[in-house]
């Protein structure tokens, strides 16, 4: 059975007890469908965005992150808009493969950077994000290595990787999972959404054989090891005819 809200969602709505603001939902693409369990270890720049207050998931996860210096976390905008004045909420944990452990580094976060042209509309029931990419600034320095960002080129397939859930109904994944997914092409996304897909910052991939699903939103889209796109929005998880759509870097 579908989720009955935006399926990319992640669903934020615990509130701090320290503050008056309540931290709102953000929107997921969902977790690696028809993935493999992976290491962590394979992946040392990746982060699991999350916070203390969100009960829902183990470690508070509800998105994906990359390291791309030492001190700064790559992400969706739709994951942490709602709380930029609040950067003391989040935290970035690295190195962990099941979201039920204890090992790997956590990381607080001091300041959150949204892209000024984010924004979002609508298709359907799901919320559509445009320019959806903001970056965290970590209240320390970690000594891990960074990854690059790129841009696709002719690539036909990419990697995307994430703690998200399998499919939609299943909301109890905590191991993370990679997966192989075809680059459709922005005809592929314009024929399934329309003008609500924009190619100029928006990128088509992902099949009913391999995609993203909740609380993937703001994981990478990998092709030759670098990102090229972070995890966004799409109408559901690997549904025939409805591909992922991807912010791209």
């Amino acid at each position: 059975m579908a989720l009955p809200s935006p399926l990319r969602r992640a669903a934020l709505t615990a509130a701090a007890a320290s503050v008056a603001a309540a931290l709102l939902p953000a929107a997921s693409a969902s977790a690696v469908v028809h993935g493999r369990e992976v290491s962590a270890a394979r992946y040392p720049w990746l982060g699991s965005v999350g916070s203390p207050f969100f009960f829902v998931r183990p470690a508070g996860q509800f998105c994906g992150g990359a390291l791309t210096a030492p001190d700064k976390v790559l992400t969706a905008a739709h994951c942490v808009a709602s709380v930029r004045s609040l950067p003391a909420v989040l935290r970035v944990t690295f190195g962990r493969s099941d979201l039920r452990g204890k090992d790997g580094e956590t990381v607080g976060v001091k300041s959150v950077w949204v892209d000024p042209r984010y924004h979002e509309s609508r298709f359907r029931t799901e919320a559509v994000q445009h320019h959806d990419v903001a970056v965290l600034t970590l209240k320390r320095r970690v000594d891990r290595p960074t990854v690059a960002t790129g841009r696709p080129g002719d690539a036909a397939t990419g990697e995307v990787v994430g703690w998200g859930t399998t499919s939609e109904s299943d909301l109890f994944n905590t191991r993370l999972r990679a997966a192989s997914v075809p680059l459709r092409g922005d005809a592929a996304c314009v024929a399934a959404y329309g003008s609500s897909y924009d190619a100029s910052d928006m990128l088509c991939a992902g099949s009913p054989d391999g995609d993203t699903c909740q609380f993937d939103s703001g994981g990478p889209l990998l092709v030759n090891g670098r990102i090229v796109a972070l995890t966004s929005w799409a109408y559901g998880c690997a549904r025939r005819g409805y591909p992922g759509v991807y912010a791209r870097v």
